[in-house]
């Protein structure tokens, strides 16, 4: 390993300049597991509407442990005790936090691997990397997994008040130009304090917290769930899983070493061990967008199809309402589809689908947000409140959509 280091400085478009706390931060992020976080995108195939969505985990990471540092520095100072073996850890934590996320960030969870969330990958990355530098990650695992003692440590990793909230809204928001998503998260960290144990606000912040829960319900309707983000990352799910079906039936594809070994093999979370992480870790978004230019000239009508809709932006039509829709709409597209082009039911659904979307800003049920007053007592942010809107911020409001072909594929 590396020994000599240097405590580099990154210029953040963000927050300006970031520094590096110790030396082995630094060797964490010159490390391969944390450098290919430059070649994952951020935002998935959201670039397909904000041209400017371009930024990556790589960008979110460093700017995640920026405002960890800031909250550090903000609870010392009112008096919460926190070690230096504490504030390290956190660090850590929350710098690995999305060290999991495969190509496009959410699409492989639910095509190339099984049922594997990212914050699972993330946890095996952290143990692998925990082997290399001589258990000094211990703590940071034991935090990120919700296993120590204080509480309000996993909070700034894991709620609805995170560090990952507090920078992704205000990236998410810069780099796309959708500025209702433009929250002041430094603001929000200066009004944080812990009671028993527990994360909460000050009173006087409250404004700053209904700013933020409302930029996150705008940015989910406006940017996260927009429906051409929505419809593309359904045909990069639904690319996936076909190449993955040509691979079972004998079909070879042209395509990375990383890749083809997750469309040739079935890994489940248990599955992971260290030869397959290891090959997971060369697996990017580059690896996708080579496949699906290569695709695009396949023989098989799904998969060339499929492709070309990604790499072209030529993408389904896509219909959007607040109830589900009836089973004939499918049927007819369906119908029209496999007529025209003489194909079987089974291909058409890779075309014809639909779906439904969730959007909750605030969940009082799960880790309700606290608002402390003067008087030192703690009170639920929307009992806390005078604004009408947080009630309605905390009901979850789906969406129902169905996707089909233009007149020509």
């Amino acid at each position: 390993m590396n020994t000599i280091n240097k405590l580099k400085i990154f210029n953040d478009p963000i927050y300006g300049f970031i520094t590096i706390p110790n030396s082995l931060i630094f060797d964490l992020i010159e490390h391969r597991f944390f450098q290919r976080l430059r070649r994952i995108t951020q935002m998935g195939m959201s670039y397909l509407v904000y041209p400017g969505a371009h930024h990556t985990r790589f960008h979110h990471a460093l700017g995640c442990m920026y405002l960890m540092q800031k909250a550090v520095r903000i609870l010392r100072f009112k008096g919460v005790s926190i070690s230096e073996d504490e504030e390290n850890a956190l660090y850590i934590a929350i710098l690995l936090h999305d060290i999991g996320h495969g190509p496009f960030s959410h699409a492989m969870e639910h095509s190339i691997v099984n049922d594997t969330a990212h914050e699972d990958i993330s946890l095996l990355f952290m143990e692998e990397l925990n082997e290399d530098f001589n258990g000094s990650l211990t703590l940071a695992i034991k935090i990120f997994k919700g296993e120590y003692h204080r509480k309000f440590m996993y909070q700034l990793i894991s709620s609805q008040l995170d560090m990952d909230r507090a920078d992704y809204l205000k990236r998410d928001s810069f780099y796309t130009g959708v500025a209702e998503g433009n929250i002041n998260s430094e603001r929000l960290i200066t009004m944080f304090n812990v009671v028993d144990d527990q994360l909460v606000i000050e009173e006087k912040g409250i404004y700053s917290i209904e700013k933020f829960l409302t930029a996150r319900r705008l940015m989910y309707w406006q940017v996260y769930l927009h429906k051409t983000s929505l419809v593309a990352e359904q045909l990069l799910i639904r690319v996936l899983q076909r190449a993955k079906y040509l691979y079972k039936n004998g079909t070879h594809l042209n395509g990375s070493k990383a890749l083809t070994y997750f469309l040739e093999h079935d890994i489940s979370k248990q599955d992971f061990s260290s030869e397959v992480l290891e090959i997971f870790a060369q697996l990017d978004d580059y690896d996708i967008i080579s496949a699906l230019k290569e695709w695009q000239y396949h023989d098989d009508f799904v998969l060339k199809h499929l492709s070309d809709m990604l790499i072209n932006r030529d993408l389904l039509k896509i219909k959007i309402k607040d109830k589900p829709f009836n089973e004939r709409d499918l049927e007819k597209h369906k119908n029209a589809l496999i007529s025209k082009y003489k194909i079987s039911s089974e291909e058409s659904e890779y075309f014809v689908f639909s779906g439904e979307v969730s959007n909750q800003a605030y969940d009082r049920k799960s880790e309700a947000i606290k608002i402390i007053n003067k008087s030192g007592k703690a009170q639920e942010i929307t009992k806390a409140s005078d604004h009408l809107n947080l009630n309605v911020l905390s009901k979850e409001v789906t969406k129902y959509y169905i996707c089909y072909p233009k007149e020509k594929l």
